[in-house]
């Protein structure tokens, strides 16, 4: 399962891992919202609720909950699935009840400032054709970069909600489900991150192609309201941190949070 902060480097990561001929990565899946959607109408079904053995039922919602999962990926024949989606981390309870077992997220991060810097890059480049999402119902607040900032890192929002399912999992104890991948060192050291991750897998580390990287992963991005959203560079090289240069001082507040997992990012090789 891979899911964590917005702009930071999921996208490039599941085309990196891509490469590996014994993994699927996908890009932004359904699954885990198929898994939701089922644990919430099971229970508000009239058959289930007359059936008066409430374990046998909840026995079999467990056993359909782990067969959508495995039937998801079904064709796919390839030993590792990494599986897309912000959602997993929010819900790793249901992912361990349909699993059978611990869950392994990988969780690409990034100084939250530059999080909101990318999306400000976003904004003042579409905002050029059109209004970008969030503006038309929020129009007073997009006038600075204070309030587009204060939107986005709304507990409805994508950099938010992210956020704040990040810093509750850890709250819940699933730490160590949890490996991080903080995007400056899949920029700069992808070797060591790329090693790292396969480590916490537990399966071979595989040779990539970091000068290369085609993207297989396709999204359309229309609908998430920014054009190239999810496109990436085909060469990973690092990407300097801009908040101070985009943001200015709005993004000083931001620009601390990230402490919420810096003590449980593994030192890289």
């Amino acid at each position: 399962m891979l899911g964590g902060l917005p702009r930071s480097g999921s996208t490039l990561l599941c085309n990196i891992l891509a490469q590996n001929p014994s993994v699927h990565a996908t890009s932004s899946s359904g699954c885990v919202d198929l898994l939701f959607g089922l644990r919430n109408h099971w229970d508000r079904l009239i058959e289930h609720q007359t059936n008066p053995d409430r374990h046998e039922n909840q026995q079999t919602k467990l056993c359909v909950l782990g067969a959508v999962l495995q039937a998801y990926h079904s064709r796919i024949q390839k030993p590792i699935v990494v599986d897309k989606s912000r959602s997993w981390i929010a819900l790793l309870e249901v992912a361990e009840a349909a699993l059978g077992q611990k869950a392994k997220v990988l969780v690409p991060v990034r100084n939250v400032a530059d999080v909101l810097a990318s999306f400000e890059k976003l904004h003042r480049r579409q905002s050029a054709i059109g209004q970008t999402p969030g503006e038309a119902d929020n129009y007073h607040q997009f006038q600075t970069v204070e309030g587009r900032c204060e939107y986005w890192m709304r507990p409805d929002q994508q950099a938010g909600l992210a956020f704040n399912r990040v810093r509750d999992a850890l709250a819940r104890g699933f730490a160590d489900r949890l490996h991080f991948v903080e995007f400056a060192d899949l920029t700069a050291r992808p070797k060591e991150s790329l090693d790292a991750i396969y480590a916490f897998l537990g399966v071979e580390p595989f040779t990539h192609n970091f000068q290369h990287v085609d993207q297989v992963t396709q999204e359309v991005d229309a609908l998430h309201g920014f054009e190239g959203l999810h496109s990436i560079r085909k060469k990973v090289e690092p990407i300097p941190s801009d908040w101070h240069r985009i943001l200015g001082p709005a993004g000083e507040r931001y620009a601390s949070l990230s402490s919420v997992w810096k003590t449980h990012v593994k030192p890289l090789h």
